[in-house]
């Protein structure tokens, strides 16, 4: 017999798949992709599968985290080339643009 809570489960993850199946249909999402979600929704059906679509995501979700703070790291040192770069070639036309003082 099937709880309550295992019948909105299964809802749930017949939703979500046929949201992979649309934007897979849609050339949304890759077939490699397409064939990952298909694969952890069908674990999420299993028994003891939505535990490890638990710790699989919160794994994930910290190497997410992880390539994000990287990136940032990444543009923030780019930004700051930029900003240098931009401050002294603004210099050197100051520079050239200034009228020399009259005696």
């Amino acid at each position: 017999m099937f709880t309550a809570i295992q019948i909105l489960l299964l809802a749930f993850v017949i939703f979500a798949i046929s949201r992979v199946y649309l934007r897979l249909k849609e050339k949304v999402i890759s077939t490699r992709v397409a064939i990952f979600w298909f694969l952890i929704w069908m674990a999420a059906l299993v028994g003891r599968g939505v535990d490890i679509i638990v710790y699989i995501s919160l794994a994930l979700l910290f190497y997410l985290v992880f390539r994000i703070y990287v990136m940032i790291e990444d543009l923030r040192h780019q930004i700051t080339y930029l900003v240098r770069e931009i401050a002294l070639s603004g210099s050197s036309k100051n520079r050239k643009n200034r009228k020399k003082p009259k005696k």
